[in-house]
């Protein structure tokens, strides 16, 4: 009997931790990263139109837009959206907070690299710094920017027009 105690509390602890990792797996994380790993991103190929959406949690015409990336990912299997946080990387519970709250599905990073002059250039040379800005990168590697906010009608024309 003391076997079959123990046999059942194993698959208790076993199944725990199925579950544990199937809930970490599901739940959105981030990554902090340097400009160096953005731009290497950036370099990567890709059968996709890449869109890169920079965004801050205390952005609002950045928080009204990111539901319109998410809607233009989930109905264009041939677009990959990631949104690129320019909040202080000393707080990235904001970040992870807003993911959570937000229940942001497209991949997110926090751009911790404060010298903002010396790579906004290296983005686009269109691109002020301010945001929301987002970078196109078709398959091919040409890039377009565009500085500001989108309604969802104005990003699917950009994207129908760079495809």
């Amino acid at each position: 009997m003391k076997h079959l105690a123990l046999t059942g509390s194993l698959l208790i602890v076993l199944l725990l931790e199925l579950v544990g990792d199937f809930q970490a797996n599901d739940k959105k994380v981030f990554e902090i990263i340097g400009f160096e790993r953005f731009e290497s991103m950036t370099l990567e190929r890709s059968e996709k139109l890449r869109v890169y959406n920079f965004w801050a949690t205390w952005c609002a015409p950045c928080i009204k837009e990111m539901p319109y990336f998410e809607q233009i990912q989930e109905e264009d299997k041939d677009i990959e959206v990631i949104f690129i946080s320019m909040d202080d990387g000393r707080k990235p519970e904001r970040v992870t907070n807003f993911i959570e709250k937000r229940n942001i599905k497209s991949p997110v990073y926090l751009l911790n690299d404060v010298d903002y002059n010396k790579w906004i250039d290296k983005v686009s040379k269109d691109w002020s710094g301010a945001i929301p800005g987002t970078l196109f990168i078709k398959p091919d590697g040409v890039r377009s920017f565009f500085e500001g906010e989108v309604t969802y009608e104005e990003l699917k024309s950009m994207i129908s027009q760079l495809k």
